[in-house]
């Protein structure tokens, strides 16, 4: 019997990483299993925030168990420190989900709003509102974070790019 898939979404940052695991139904659509939002504080050094977030991201993949794992790839930045800090996150997420045996894919943030809305340059709340609607949420998603991680993992299980590196046809 082959297990359902559980797919973990990341919407990576330093000073918030927003995470959520989605489950694939008998029926072909997905639940939302829980989501959240790691936070950092401002005035902490760099290499204690990102032990944060390994170790809480170790932790939601111990409880959750997801078969794969989906993270958002960085947009254009103003400011270059702020850009260095969140791919170092970027790189210490990956590696912590790499580690425990996952395949990870990575999207732009158009793909994401392409596969939840159908619209690449959809506005942030319109792609809230159709994560809720495919997840059949009754409560709002307060964290912006979680539930773009939610739309991260979502994007992953309706892509093509997903299914093929997934070995599915």
């Amino acid at each position: 019997m082959k297990l359902p898939e559980i797919i973990l979404g990341v919407d990576p940052g330093f000073g918030r990483m927003g995470w959520g695991v989605i489950k694939q139904e008998k029926n072909n659509t997905w639940r939302a299993l829980d989501w959240g939002c790691v936070k950092t504080t401002p005035n902490s050094v760099l290499s204690d925030r990102l032990m944060i977030l390994r170790d809480e991201l170790k932790a939601v993949i111990k409880k959750y168990q997801p078969t794969s794992a989906a993270v958002e790839q960085l947009f254009f930045f103003n400011n270059a420190k702020t850009a260095m800090d969140v791919g170092q996150a970027r790189g210490v997420i990956l590696l912590t989900i790499i580690d425990a045996g996952m395949k990870v894919a990575e999207f732009t943030p158009l793909q994401v709003k392409q596969a939840t809305t159908g619209y690449g340059r959809a506005e942030k709340g319109q792609m809230q509102k159709m994560v809720a609607v495919i997840l059949g949420l009754k409560e709002k998603i307060k964290s912006d974070d979680a539930a773009d991680a939610l739309a991260i993992a979502l994007c992953a299980a309706q892509s093509q790019k997903w299914n093929l590196m997934c070995g599915k046809k």
